[in-house]
C-alpha cells in the first residue's frame, strides 16, 4: 500500500473520530509529542486537544477532511487538505472552513499524528 493511501486512511479515521468526539481513537492516533496550532495561533498539547471533548465542551455535527495532498518524506508524511466543520464549543458556534496541515511519523508499521496546523480557509471580512 502506498504512503498516500495509508495516510488518507489514517486521516479518515482521525476525521471520523473528530466528528464523533471519540477520544479513544484520537488518543491512539496521536503521538505523545502531538501539538496543534489553531487558526489564531493558540497551541494545544495532546492532553489539551483530547480534553476539548470531555464533558461535551466541543461538539461537532459535521466534520470533513477533503482535497488532501500527501507528500512522502520516508518516515515522515505531510498531508495538506481542507477541514470543514459545524461545531460548538462551550455552546457557542465554532463553525469554519480551514486549510489544515497534518504531519505524520511512521512508528513501526503504523503512522502517528504529531502535528496539526489550521489556517483560515478564506480571508476575514473587510476591516471595520
Amino acid at each position: 500500500m502506498s504512503t498516500e493511501t495509508e495516510i488518507k486512511e489514517v486521516g479518515a479515521r482521525w476525521a471520523a473520530a473528530e466528528l464523533t468526539g471519540d477520544t479513544a481513537v484520537l488518543d491512539e492516533l496521536a503521538a505523545p509529542e502531538f501539538r496543534l496550532i489553531g487558526p489564531f495561533g493558540f497551541v494545544l498539547d495532546r492532553d489539551q486537544w483530547l480534553e476539548r471533548y470531555r464533558g461535551g465542551r466541543l461538539v461537532n455535527t459535521e466534520f470533513s477532511w477533503d482535497d488532501v495532498e500527501v507528500r512522502d518524506f520516508g518516515g515522515v508524511a505531510v498531508a495538506i487538505g481542507m477541514q470543514n466543520q459545524k461545531t460548538t464549543y462551550d455552546g457557542h458556534p465554532n463553525d469554519g472552513g480551514f486549510r489544515v496541515s497534518h504531519v505524520f511519523v511512521r512508528e513501526g508499521e503504523r503512522w502517528r499524528l504529531v502535528h496539526v496546523q489550521l489556517s483560515l480557509g478564506s480571508p476575514p471580512g473587510p476591516p471595520a
